[in-house]
């Protein structure tokens, strides 16, 4: 890159960065920004950079062609603005990103602090809930900067659909959670576990409508170490959860209505629910990736 070679040129030819600037006519910065890539020297800056540093012009811009024309050399230096501008905002997209996650990543902690060390109930679940939904919101305001998916509406669509999806089933929990304990609503034992087998039910199959919908990310869906790495081991889960969703369902209403054990029978449903399509796509990966070592 040119940056690269004008800074091997000038090291090599002993001269600093400041002494380089001086006989330019341009400040040091100027020169400390054509260094780090932040921006090129216009044509006739270039063939004097090139002159003081006793090198080609073509050696500064790393191509073999002769064409050390003052045009060539300025539509060369054109395409490489282009590519720089779009490198910086690429880079700019990415540390926004980064913050946004970090955003995330920060009112995630700070909502499991309050959830362990606030005692008062109301306060610790009014406090977690608002940090999570904080979290989720954001999440949805940024999904296209997060995924980079910005021209395909659908996958964006069901991105924001699932995202939505989380934050009702995240208020409607906080809310029943703060109603029962203030006594506002009294759930008997019974009560509280189909209430609970309701909500459940329901996630289940919305996640099984959507997850063969969904596109490859790293934010929303079943995230195992090896889903993430590959797309095609991605959608064979999402699949799959989406074939054994209502099955397992049935499976649980089933269960519910005739075995008095209500969270063994939650637990061994979740377990399935994610240890089938994980299992199933961790075997596919398996084999794919190092069957052939």
């Amino acid at each position: 890159m040119i940056n690269e070679n004008i800074r091997k040129a000038r090291k090599e030819k002993g001269i600093s960065q400041e002494e380089l600037a001086i006989k330019l006519n341009v400040v040091r910065q100027t020169v400390s920004k054509w260094e780090k890539g932040l921006s090129v020297p216009d044509a006739d800056v270039l063939i004097q950079i090139a002159d003081l540093l006793e090198v080609s012009v073509n050696e500064l811009l790393d191509i073999k062609t002769q064409n050390d024309t003052v045009e060539n050399i300025a539509a060369e230096l054109a395409h490489l603005n282009e590519q720089l501008a779009l490198k910086n905002q690429e880079k700019a997209l990415f540390m926004q990103a980064e913050k946004k996650r970090g955003l995330i990543l920060l009112l995630s902690f700070i909502s499991m602090l309050t959830a362990m060390n606030v005692k008062n109930e109301i306060i610790s679940i009014a406090l977690t809930g608002g940090c999570m939904l904080a979290a989720s919101i954001i999440l949805y305001r940024n999904l296209a900067l997060l995924t980079k998916i910005t021209t395909e509406d659908m996958k964006i669509g069901t991105l924001k659909v699932t995202t939505l999806f989380n934050i009702t089933v995240l208020i409607f929990a906080v809310i029943i959670a703060i109603l029962s304990e203030t006594s506002f609503i009294k759930l008997s034992e019974s009560s509280g576990q189909w209430l609970a087998l309701t909500v459940t039910c329901i996630i289940i199959l919305f996640v099984g409508y959507i997850s063969p919908k969904l596109p490859f990310t790293r934010h929303t869906g079943l995230r195992l170490p090896w889903t993430v790495q590959d797309e095609e081991t991605w959608h064979i889960a999402h699949k799959m959860i989406g074939c054994i969703s209502l099955p397992l369902v049935l499976l649980y209403l089933a269960a519910s209505c005739t075995i008095n054990n209500f969270e063994a029978i939650t637990l061994a449903v979740i377990l399935l629910w994610i240890g089938i399509p994980g299992l199933i796509s961790f075997v596919f990966w398996w084999k794919k990736f190092h069957s052939k070592h």
